[in-house]
């Protein structure tokens, strides 16, 4: 009889098996191998993990493949035999699970996507067909796609591996903020995730099974798709000599009915869990009452680091309008020279305005739209943290657009037309984008409202078939010209009352077209915003800096009840009368520029990479000198980075864009110092210890550290303890920094450490990485615990302000 998993989680609670390593590790695998290669070279030893799970009761055992993909594998020198391993992984698991699912574990790359890294979303892509495909070829049931921590990659992974066919569980790992690294919250991952018709979604590892919990209510809050959870044995902690997992197989256990009601539907273990583990967690989550999910009625969109929900019974939301050349020479020209700095500072004001999710829109006559569209996107992406509105007529444009946005976008737009329907809205299925649908077809506008309704119900049809939820359409009813059609506003309100009592779809209307032709257009704009606000518009495609839209907005939610205690409108208000209630700056008479001190700080606080080196240039033909520069415009900015991230302002994408600015600042600035090299504010070597290739935190910490003015001797990943010794001395280095990410290398750091201080060698010692703690630090000898890696540059400047002191 097949196999299916679908049909098997819709029908009863499922049980993964545990951690893999853990297991690995108590019989006897060494550090610094490649565990995926086990596969090959020792299958009795993988089989029997596999054995052990099974006999604990376990639904589903996992393939021992988290990082049998080809940049993984190239690190061991063994990219080329990929499909060999995986097709071996399948059959360990196969061999001991018999009837019952082989899940093929799908791991990181070790490498951002552009444009947080290097990595191109059509190489990930790849990256992750190649793995799934050599995976289904052994034989797997389903995938599993674990422990991310980029939302792209994560996109990318599961686009990869839904081209096979087979379903897909996806987890995301989170810290005690509810972020991934890089910012993500589980609303957003989840969002995203459930858009492209995952089987499952959840997190996994980082987190005992309390911080999981959390994770997971968050999730069910905003999709209605099962969720999975993988706790840890809670978090790593230091005994003697070993790093142990602390909590019991009934600790876990007794978690097991609250997660069922939260809507898990799959319930297994990441690090530090064990068979023992997975048993008693198994027999309780069966015997547990699960919570049927709760149908979502309403729009999710989502970017990166924040998600927007609006539909339904929720309050409506504003739309940005203002990324369009439309009647804009100047941004019409930016947009041709392939310059983004209008884009930039126009994303970051309609942010600050109030808007929700922003439109994007780069159709310039006579020019390609599809490098701009993707240009325009990394950049709005880099400088705001809403939804993105990826707007065009093109199919390329659009495509390029969904694969440079972060998150689940809106696309806009298309309509009844069978060529949009044949063009647009495939790709709207393939990259899980929600759709802005306009109310006319291929015999043009309908007159009436009944019309426009027709319209919009033929396209959910169309919709429905192809596979795509209704809750993602959003109906557009179009605003015509009032003063050539007297009745045109009256039809429109009519239309969208009519989609959303009879069809229940999400609406959105570009409301300033109402106006055109008429004297003072604001005032028949807000009016009409009202109405239609009452009459059930869902998305309001305005300017977010017209004051009299956004009054009308405002206070529309009030009477409508749709702001709770009028928290945004007064709030709103109180910010108002603080800006009027400050003291007005004297009109200065003078000509000169504004401060370019402020100008160079301010280039590195919103990461504008595009002007950072006229700007150096202008300060140097002022006669700023080259230490002034640095020290009082380009230090500061960064300082001023860093305590947006402290504040949760600003997340990693930021800093290491900040990051990538302040180092072309420096690049121009090496120009005027002699020998081509500065000042240096001490120097680092940096190294992930023998045993561990992860070093992701590693390299984000040497590209800070950099542009903080040190000078930095990277070692790169499992480095043994002689050559970083051998290294540290020849270098004469401030500060010694290791890192490591498994439970099973981070006691090399403790290796090295003695061996620094029994040779006298005098230099301080930082730590960090997944599994390191303030408490390990300390019990190893270690002189800092680095934290997140701003934290670590502080530290490290305190190090060496100590040693010089």
């Amino acid at each position: 009889m097949p196999r299916n998993f679908l049909s098997a989680m819709n029908s009863r609670p499922l049980v993964f098996d545990g951690a893999t390593g853990t297991m690995l590790q108590k019989f006897g695998l060494k550090p610094g191998g490649c565990p995926d290669e086990l596969s090959l070279t020792n299958p009795d030893m993988v089989r029997k993990v596999h054995r052990a799970y099974m006999e604990a009761g376990a639904d589903i055992v996992t393939t021992c493949t988290f990082g049998a993909n080809e940049p993984k594998l190239k690190e061991y020198g063994l990219e080329h035999r990929l499909r060999d391993i995986n097709i071996a992984a399948v059959l360990c698991a196969r061999k001991e699970a018999g009837d019952r699912f082989v899940a093929g574990g799908l791991g990181p790359t070790g490498a951002f996507v552009e444009p947080v890294g290097g990595l191109s979303f059509d190489e990930a892509v790849g990256i992750f067909t190649a793995q799934a495909e050599a995976l289904k070829q052994g034989g797997v049931d389903l995938y599993i796609i674990e422990t991310m921590m980029d939302i792209k990659e994560m996109k990318a992974a599961i686009i990869g591996a839904r081209s096979t066919g087979l379903p897909i569980v996806a987890t995301m790992t989170f810290d005690e903020t509810m972020r991934t690294v890089l910012g993500t919250p589980p609303e957003s991952f989840a969002i995203m995730a459930a858009s492209l018709g995952v089987a499952a979604i959840g997190a996994n590892c980082s987190l005992g099974i309390e911080g999981i919990y959390k994770a997971i209510q968050a999730m069910s809050a905003v999709v209605d798709t099962p969720l999975i959870a993988q706790p840890n044995a809670g978090l790593p902690q230091l005994r003697g000599a070993e790093t142990v997992f602390p909590a019991s197989a009934d600790e876990m256990a007794a978690w097991a009915e609250r997660l069922a009601l939260a809507g898990v539907r799959v319930l297994g273990g990441c690090c530090g869990t064990t068979p023992e583990h997975i048993k008693a967690m198994g027999d309780a989550f069966r015997a547990a009452h699960p919570s049927s999910p709760r149908k979502r009625s309403f729009t999710a969109l989502s970017g990166r680091t924040a998600f927007t929900l609006f539909g339904g019974s929720l309050p409506a939301i504003v739309i940005g309008e203002r990324i369009n050349p439309t009647g804009k020479k100047l941004l019409a020209q930016e947009i041709k020279e392939g310059k983004t700095t209008a884009i930039r500072n126009t994303a970051r004001e309609q942010v600050s305005a109030g808007a929700l999710a922003l439109d994007v829109n780069v159709g310039v006559p006579g020019m390609d739209e599809t490098p701009a569209m993707r240009s325009a996107v990394f950049a709005v992406n880099e400088n705001s943290s809403l939804p993105l509105v990826i707007d065009s007529s093109s199919p390329d444009a659009i495509r390029a657009g969904l694969k440079a946005v972060d998150g689940k976008p809106l696309i806009n737009s298309i309509s009844g037309e069978e060529k949009k329907l044949s063009t647009i809205m495939p790709l709207a299925k393939e990259f899980g984008a929600a759709l802005l649908v306009l109310t006319l077809d291929d015999a043009g506008i309908p007159d009436t409202a009944e019309g426009r309704f027709k319209t919009a119900e033929a396209v959910l049809n169309r919709a429905l078939k192809l596979g795509i939820r209704p809750e993602d359409l959003v109906i557009d009813c179009l605003a015509m010209t009032v003063s050539a059609a007297p009745s045109s506003a009256v039809e429109t309100l009519k239309a969208i009352r009519l989609v959303k009592e009879r069809l229940g779809l999400s609406t959105a209307l570009g409301v300033s077209n109402i106006s055109f032709g008429l004297p003072a257009r604001e005032v028949i704009n807000a009016a009409f915003l009202t109405m239609a606000l009452e009459a059930g518009l869902d998305a309001a495609i305005i300017n977010p800096n017209n004051k009299a839209m956004m009054d009308a907005y405002h206070s529309s939610l009030v009477l409508m009840n749709r702001d709770i205690r009028a928290e945004r409108y007064i709030k709103r208000h109180q910010a108002a009368q603080a800006t009027l209630a400050a003291p007005v700056a004297p009109v200065s008479t003078s000509s000169a520029p504004v401060d370019t001190g402020a100008r160079l700080s301010k280039a590195i606080v919103e990461g504008d990479e595009e002007n950072i080196v006229a700007l150096v240039e202008q300060a140097l033909k002022e006669g700023w000198d080259p230490l002034k520069i640095s020290n009082n415009a380009l230090i500061p900015g960064l300082e001023e980075v860093g305590r947006l991230f402290s504040s949760n302002r600003y997340y990693l994408p930021q800093v290491m864009l900040s990051a990538d600015t302040m180092k072309k600042a420096f690049g121009r600035l090496k120009q005027e110092f002699a020998a081509n090299k500065g000042p240096s504010a001490g120097r680092v070597l940096l190294a992930t210890v023998e045993g561990d290739i992860h070093d992701i935190g590693k390299n984000i910490v040497a590209t800070l550290l950099e542009n903080h003015g040190f000078e930095v001797i990277d070692l790169g990943k499992n480095v043994p303890c002689e050559r970083i010794i051998e290294e540290a001395v020849k270098n004469r280095v401030d500060v010694v920094g290791l890192s490591a990410l498994m439970t099973t290398t981070v006691m090399e750091m403790d290796t090295v450490i003695k061996a620094l201080k029994e040779r006298g060698i005098k230099t301080a010692t930082i730590v960090g990485g997944a599994v390191v703690t303030q408490e390990f630090a300390g019990k190893i000898g270690a002189d800092e615990y680095g934290g997140d890696a701003l934290s670590a540059i502080d530290k490290i400047k305190r190090l060496i302000a100590a040693n010089l002191s």
